[in-house]
């Protein structure tokens, strides 16, 4: 069966671009401020999610976050795009915590959640990459005291964030193929040929870094 007729009559899904993918150009307000100073907030916002302060707070917290991504005009299906397991997630946290603690801490905790989710969703649709890498450069250079050089720790978690997209959508290709066979039920099918095509992946980066001489 080939590929056109496993997808006829289906849209194509538009790979996930990843957490560096998803900047989306603009003049606003958001998209102005430097990268420091969003990873910062960022960074408060998580501290503030684990605060208990009620659903009440978290609610309204949950709202200024969507209100900037509005001020900011970013698309919502950029900001929204892979929330559903992230929905999940919560409602499933939410279903624990009622029933441990209570409705209401319940409530924060999903609430929280998906004001943390949203807010990183919006750094990095108004940040570019190369803005937030140069960021950890700057924040990684007291590790050259023990002799690790920041470009390095940079390059580390750009490569990281970059993988991540190749993983789903090598998992999907492998699941697409594995359901032409009609072995979408045996996690075999789709759990060994996605691994040996990341193993190449990560050979092929390695080989590319090597060649550039930084392979140490």
């Amino acid at each position: 069966m080939t590929p056109d007729a496993l997808t006829r009559g289906r849209p194509l899904r538009p790979p996930w671009a990843g957490p560096l993918g998803l900047h989306h150009p603009g003049d606003s307000v958001v998209h102005r401020l430097p990268a420091t100073a969003k990873l910062l907030l960022l960074a408060l916002t998580g501290v503030a999610v684990v605060l208990p302060a009620g659903p009440s707070v978290a609610a309204a917290g949950l709202g200024v976050v969507v209100l900037v991504t509005a001020l900011a005009r970013v698309p919502w299906h950029r900001t929204t795009r892979g929330l559903l397991p992230v929905l999940v997630t919560a409602v499933v946290l939410a279903a624990y915590q009622t029933w441990v603690r209570g409705p209401a801490l319940g409530a924060e905790v999903a609430l929280d959640l998906l004001t943390l989710v949203l807010a990183g969703a919006l750094v990095t649709a108004t940040t570019r990459a190369d803005d937030l890498l140069a960021v950890v450069t700057r924040a990684a250079r007291p590790l050259r005291h023990v002799g690790l050089a920041p470009e390095t720790v940079a390059l580390t978690v750009g490569l990281f964030l970059r993988t991540v997209p190749v993983l789903v959508q090598v998992v999907g290709e492998s699941r697409d193929a594995a359901r032409a066979r009609g072995l979408d039920r045996d996690p075999r099918a789709v759990v060994v040929p996605a691994a040996v095509r990341m193993v190449g992946h990560a050979r092929t980066t390695g080989d590319a870094l090597a060649a550039r001489g930084l392979a140490d």
